[in-house]
């Protein structure tokens, strides 16, 4: 598969689990175990160059799916830590911070 599949898959995979989490209250650990483990293999299966150049959006994409997974399962459960360890800013302090105006807009 050429890399920019790559790329394009598990950014749609960050994304759509954004989206699966975003602001729920009552997600089933169980059902996320795949999803969350995936996603961490995923990116370690990535090369580093191609990292550096997409880890600032994905700090804020996962940072924010982290946060609803936090405000959900506890800032300590597997789940946060195991997604907490392929950001490099853990800065994103809410589900909510999200970037309203895109690369492509002026």
């Amino acid at each position: 598969m050429h890399l920019y599949a790559k790329i394009y898959e598990f950014a749609a995979t960050v994304g759509a689990f954004e989206g699966y989490v975003y602001g729920k209250k009552d997600l089933n650990p169980d059902e996320l175990s795949n999803w969350v483990r995936n996603i961490v293999s995923a990116y370690q299966h990535l090369p580093p160059d191609a990292k550096e150049k997409f880890q600032a959006p994905l700090d804020g994409t996962l940072g924010r799916a982290a946060r609803s997974l936090a405000a959900a399962l506890g800032e300590t459960h597997e789940h946060v830590v195991s997604l907490k360890s392929i950001l490099s800013d853990t800065s994103i302090q809410s589900p909510n911070d999200f970037q309203f105006k895109k690369w492509f807009q002026k």
